[in-house]
């Protein structure tokens, strides 16, 4: 965490995190400031990059999505251009929500959506199909017991 940020500043991210529909003026409220000054510290965590957006959260099962599958990738080369083609070819699918490079065994994991299971598999078809793709495991999430879209500030202030 930068040395730049006071303990206003974390608890103006802490709301914004709690609830990114908060109106200006609740927000000073909230961290005992007034709102002039709030809103420029938001500006400010927000042109510094520590706020990255603000969106809704959404329940993907509700609205169709009743298959959640976790995707390990092997690819056959590590090469830069080749983890950036691979990195390319996923940002371009919508069905993968989340990639992350990982060192190890497996070389990327994905978080995937989708309405049903053919939909998936035709997905990974495609995907074991894609360049220096060795191969892909998959695991289909049962039940998730824990979702957390937050950093836990509070964890990093106790240090």
């Amino acid at each position: 965490m930068s040395k730049n940020l006071d303990e206003i500043d974390l608890k103006i991210l802490s709301e914004i995190q709690a609830d990114g529909r908060i109106t200006n003026v609740e927000l000073a409220k909230r961290v005992g400031i007034s709102p002039p000054p709030c809103l420029r510290r938001v500006r400010t965590l927000e042109e510094e990059g520590y706020i990255t957006g603000y969106r809704g959260l959404l329940d993907p099962r509700k609205l169709g999505f009743d298959v959640t599958v976790f995707a390990s990738v092997h690819l056959s080369s590590q090469a830069d251009a080749d983890l950036k083609a691979f990195e390319e070819f996923v940002r371009a699918e919508p069905l993968v929500r989340e990639c992350w490079m990982l060192s190890g065994e497996v070389d990327f994991i994905l978080r995937c959506v989708a309405p049903d299971m053919a939909t998936f598999q035709e997905f990974v078809t495609h995907l074991t199909a894609a360049p220096h793709v060795r191969n892909v495991r998959t695991s289909l999430v049962l039940h998730n017991s824990k979702y957390e879209a937050a950093v836990p500030l509070d964890v990093k202030a106790r240090s």
